[in-house]
């Protein structure tokens, strides 16, 4: 035993210049705690896993696995009866057949016999190893049941063809109950791996039709023979936790899985129709709304702004726009900016989407009559200093808010108005005193989601007097001092003078031409001058028109400056907004 220390520790030292200082130490160590030798190398930082991995191949006579092979090369029926659970824990995973017959299997850790053996029985067939350290394996797992999960297609078995699954019964008993999760796994990795926001699947008269919304634009993905609609509904219903004997009546549930090494939290809604019960799986990516503001396409004046208002001890912060436009993304970051321990942060919500370290959040609940009011009255006897409300949708919430932004809080809330100043005339129309929003409001967000063009496929082009003019910029100076202090993505390259780029379409986007989306905001600062408008019940447009004058920017400009960017596309832009006061 202590020879094989000793060559691993020549094999380091002659190809990886290890100090025999360390390796003494390590031997030191070694004694007092139940550790390898290479496994405390690594500890104290002597070696990587790599250099360990790579002396024990030429220790052993093994090979050590330097590129890391692409999925596509893996052998998928080596992992039919291998669940990717048994794998990820035991790092390990067959690779594809030899031609002497036997199977190549990674391993990051050679000593693991047993484990070795178990995979060789599993598989009936005689293995040989290749090392390769366990980030990258682990990586290969995840991309290879990526690739495996949309390789399912739902089998057309006669035996399953004419069933109607009427309960959990027959649910549970059914002969070919494997094809339908396969087929709805499928259909749920492919989502993630798509990016796409929500999956739709909806009866039809003949089939079961799927299909995904990806950066906001619904596309259709997958067929299934109506027979199964029963069937599908039911395995989504069990993964919810929903009942799948009420089929007369909505339902709501809640999913979580971990896909490809990202855990995905998916909100269920059922719905009856007359052509059978459809789903709705709203998908929410963990990795994906821990942003900071700055990563979520603000111009340099407006996230000055934005941090300024939410920095104030107190007050109302209020995000507008249309349902899917991002407003949950930007309260979160915001209150990640914010975030500390010397603040008592408090959330009700309607869902709860995502949960913040260190932030107490509160779900809604009709049935136990937990409104955004009720949440929000209870909030203010649990001394907070930061308070969010999903959304303002009566006079009692407002205020309440209001109340609570006089006293000392700060809030930060959402209202469906079109633009920011609308805001203000909204809150008027529910019933709350011109003075009380004039006193208590600081700043209203309006945003919209622009998809983003492909780095890969887009093109330049000249765009015409009119469309010019439709971008409300002089077509004699075009470009003239309209990118100055502007922020442009690394993934993006500002065309020439006098250009912009538009959407063309390649395989890495689907042929749409955009991947991925990006805000445009329009942020209106309430000033003294604001105020006295609002307090006069001055309309909507007239008050705008005062922040227009002031340096506001409205949604149509900042999409317009991104258009010039090179980060989206003028008729993108065109598409989400309105046109603009003058």
């Amino acid at each position: 035993m202590i020879k094989a220390h000793r060559l691993i520790g020549e094999i380091l030292n002659r190809r990886f210049g290890l100090d025999p200082v360390e390796l003494q130490k390590a031997l030191d160590q070694q004694k007092d705690k139940d550790m390898r030798l290479g496994e405390m190398l690594i500890d104290n930082n002597a070696i990587t896993e790599s250099q360990l991995l790579q002396a024990l191949a030429e220790q052993q006579g093994l090979y050590f696995q330097e590129k890391t092979p692409e999925s596509e090369e893996v052998d998928l029926s080596l992992l039919d009866h291998i669940s990717i659970n048994y794998l990820k824990q035991n790092k390990v995973l067959p690779l594809w057949y030899l031609e002497n017959g036997h199977i190549l299997v990674a391993v990051s850790d050679p000593m693991a016999y047993w484990i070795i053996d178990d995979v060789s029985s599993r598989l009936s067939q005689e293995v040989e190893i290749t090392l390769m350290e366990s980030q990258r394996l682990m990586a290969l797992i995840n991309k290879t049941y990526t690739r495996k999960a949309q390789s399912v297609e739902l089998e057309e078995d006669e035996d399953f063809k004419d069933v109607e699954v009427a309960d959990l019964v027959d649910v549970i008993d059914m002969k070919d109950e494997a094809p339908i999760i396969r087929w709805v796994n499928a259909i749920i990795f492919n989502a993630a791996k798509e990016r796409a926001s929500d999956i739709h699947i909806e009866p039809g008269e003949k089939e079961v039709v799927v299909r995904y919304r990806i950066d906001g634009v619904l596309y259709e993905t997958k067929h299934a023979n109506k027979n199964y609609l029963s069937a599908i509904i039911a395995r989504v219903k069990i993964m919810a936790g929903l009942d799948i004997a009420e089929k007369r009546l909505p339902q709501d549930g809640r999913i979580r899985r971990r896909i490809a090494g990202r855990d995905i939290d998916m909100r269920v809604a059922t719905i009856p129709t007359a052509k059978g019960e459809r789903i709705t799986i709203r998908l929410l990516d963990q990795s994906s709304i821990l942003l900071a503001l700055s990563d979520i396409g603000f111009a340099p004046r407006e996230l000055k702004i934005m941090d300024d208002l939410i920095q104030r001890p107190h007050g109302i912060v209020l995000v507008t726009g249309p349902t899917g436009s991002g407003k949950t993304t930007t309260l979160y970051a915001s209150l990640n900016k914010i975030n500390s321990p010397e603040k008592n942060i408090l959330t009700i919500e309607d869902p709860v989407e995502y949960q913040l370290e260190g932030i107490s959040q509160v779900q809604v609940n009709p049935k136990i009559n937990l409104s955004f009011a009720a949440g929000l009255r209870s909030f203010l006897r649990h001394d907070p200093d930061v308070i969010m409300v999903g959304e303002i949708r009566d006079l009692e919430t407002a205020e309440i808010a209001i109340q609570a932004s006089l006293t000392g809080h700060l809030v930060l809330s959402t209202v469906h108005t079109n633009d920011s100043s609308g805001a203000l005339t909204r809150l008027v129309d529910m019933g709350v005193e011109p003075f009380l929003v004039s006193s208590s409001l600081n700043g209203v967000l309006a945003q919209r989601l622009v998809r983003k063009l492909c780095p890969l496929c887009k093109e330049v082009y000249r765009p015409t007097p009119e469309e010019i003019n439709t971008m409300g910029f002089d077509p004699e100076h075009f470009f003239e001092g309209e990118i100055n202090g502007y922020p442009v993505s690394d993934d993006f390259v500002i065309p020439p003078p006098g250009h912009v780029f538009r959407a063309k379409g390649c395989d890495s986007c689907m042929n749409t031409g955009y991947q991925g989306r990006t805000g445009i905001y329009e942020l209106m600062e309430i000033d003294d001058e604001i105020r006295a408008l609002s307090m006069k019940k001055i309309d909507a447009n007239q008050i705008k028109r005062a922040a227009m004058r002031k340096g506001l920017n409205t949604l149509r400009q900042d999409g317009m400056r991104k258009a010039i960017s090179g980060i989206t596309s003028i008729s993108e832009v065109l598409l989400v907004t309105a046109e603009d006061l003058v």
